[in-house]
């Protein structure tokens, strides 16, 4: 099995290396640290097996196999240090992982079990696991720092910011530092209470006082904290529908037009 190992951690790449030279059968054919550079790599190199790290900073492992699509995946073995809703969906639908620290032991049994899935039946977990793997929306998020776990209302949340391997939580007056992707958090985020403007920001809409349209299709946004953030052209969409949601509230719902 021609094998791609895809994980933000040299050290956790190196570990999964180190694993798979064990097996005659197995050839190592590349490496990628982050979910951006795995799809590259998994559309150029064509691998049999990847071993996919969930948690990554800009694509998650999930999104990988979001963008890459199920039908056309190679089969996969989940990496995790933890994440309480994927690994409950990867149980569901009898999806392969392991957990880091990676115990040789079960890191062989998964492996023996990728060589012994047929392309649909793998195409047909993964789509399982892609719906199951989405928690619900939650009251508060969990932030781990300096050996702290510190709990963030979300209803308190301003705005977020991807920085480095990270996002920045502005809440109330302060900010925490969270390992997750902006995408990841996003979709803990209710989407009704909270716009994208760029790939890195995300706002609540009821902390934004004024928008402000700027040249080639984008947006300066005024927060009720000071704050001035400028939008993406990409989002451009999104803020135009936020504009004409809050303007014209019944229209938006299907009501009637007054």
């Amino acid at each position: 099995m021609r094998v791609l190992i895809v994980d933000d951690e040299p050290i956790a790449r190196r570990g999964i290396r180190r694993l798979l030279e064990t097996a005659a059968d197995v050839e190592v054919i590349g490496e990628a640290a982050s979910g951006t550079a795995a799809v590259a790599a998994i559309s150029t190199l064509q691998p049999d097996l990847v071993f996919l790290d969930i948690q990554m900073p800009e694509m998650d492992g999930l999104e990988v196999v979001a963008t890459i699509t199920p039908a056309k995946m190679p089969a996969v073995v989940f990496v995790t240090a933890y994440d309480k809703y994927a690994l409950e969906a990867f149980d569901l639908n009898a999806a392969d992982y392991v957990l880091k620290p990676v115990d040789p032991e079960r890191f062989e049994r998964a492996l023996e079990r990728a060589r012994r899935r047929t392309p649909d039946d793998l195409a047909q977990r993964l789509a399982r696991v892609l719906t199951a793997a989405r928690p619900q929306r939650p009251e508060r998020l969990v932030v781990r720092s300096a050996g702290r776990i510190q709990f963030v209302n979300i209803d308190q949340i301003d705005w977020i910011v991807a920085e480095d391997n990270y996002v920045r939580i502005h809440a109330a007056g302060k900010t925490y530092l969270m390992r997750e992707t902006v995408t990841g958090i996003s979709e803990r985020l209710d989407e009704q209470a909270f716009v994208r403007i760029r790939r890195s920001t995300i706002v609540r809409i009821d902390r934004i006082h004024e928008i402000k349209p700027l040249l080639n299709g984008t947006f300066e946004l005024l927060l009720t904290d000071g704050t001035r953030v400028v939008s993406a052209r990409r989002f451009r969409e999104a803020i135009e529908k936020l504009v004409e949601e809050t303007a014209h509230p019944r229209r938006a719902a299907g009501g009637p037009t007054p």
